[in-house]
């Protein structure tokens, strides 16, 4: 969940303030009343003077951003939302587009202040080791407030730390690790991009098509994070019977 939604008392859904939507869908606040003017957008729902925006905003203001992305005018772009609207595809596409980004990410966020972090880990922290973590993501720092956005990554990097591994040193294996997994990300994607979805992209898919396409990420979802921790796991035993045999080896 983006740091500025809440959840809907009555509903439960999230909702947005203005400045978070539109940080959420990285596009300038601005742009909103611009493009409901135009008719991309549907007004929010307000109570009083406070605006609230839904995840149906959100993934509209992603798609508006996508387009422009490509080349589209507004015009040009209001013209494919209302085809689609008028033939029934807009609300597959904007649930393909929910259903693809949602949940991939499952994190429990911790925070703490600079004192508390520095009690945490001891002398084996720098300033310098906290800026470069949160150049790479794995922190947040809001004056002097520490967000480690992953409770488990916390958890395994204070292990590491207690067991003698400089930080630095898991820091430059997180940076690593982070190459990694971004060119797994699109070795993945691009596989789905080829076969599901197919060259031509979603504009001529129709809705059939697209509740295809959506039932193919709700299947392949978990398969892609178990094929990656399964194969992870049998290379660190592969790797791990390696080094206990020479460590064996050397000990004779």
């Amino acid at each position: 969940m983006s740091t500025g939604a809440q959840r809907d008392r009555a509903s439960g859904e999230r909702r947005y303030r203005r400045e978070d939507v539109a940080e959420a869908a990285g596009v300038r606040v601005r742009n909103l009343r611009y493009y409901q003017e135009r008719g991309l957008l549907p007004p929010p729902r307000r109570e009083g003077r406070i605006a609230w925006y839904s995840d149906d905003h959100l993934t509209r203001l992603r798609l508006i951003s996508d387009l422009l992305g490509r080349g589209y005018t507004v015009n040009g772009i209001a013209e494919l939302l209302a085809a689609w609207e008028q033939g029934g595809g807009l609300s597959q596409l904007l649930g393909l587009e929910r259903e693809m980004t949602r949940d991939w990410v499952k994190e429990e966020p911790v925070s703490m202040t600079r004192a508390e972090l520095r009690e945490l880990f001891g002398p084996a922290a720098s300033a310098e080791d906290t800026r470069r973590a949160a150049a790479l993501g794995f922190v947040r720092v809001d004056g002097d407030v520490v967000t480690y956005p992953n409770r488990r990554l916390l958890e395994a990097t204070v292990a590491l730390v207690r067991q003698g591994v400089p930080l630095a040193e898991i820091l430059d294996a997180g940076d690593f690790l982070q190459v990694q997994a971004a060119a797994l990300a699109d070795r993945f994607v691009a596989l789905f991009r080829r076969h599901v979805i197919g060259p031509e992209g979603l504009e001529p898919l129709s809705a059939t098509q697209l509740d295809h396409v959506r039932e193919a990420v709700t299947a392949l979802r978990p398969v892609a994070g178990e094929v990656v921790a399964s194969e992870f796991a049998r290379a660190m035993a592969r790797r791990v019977e390696a080094e206990v045999a020479e460590l064996l080896r050397t000990e004779q």
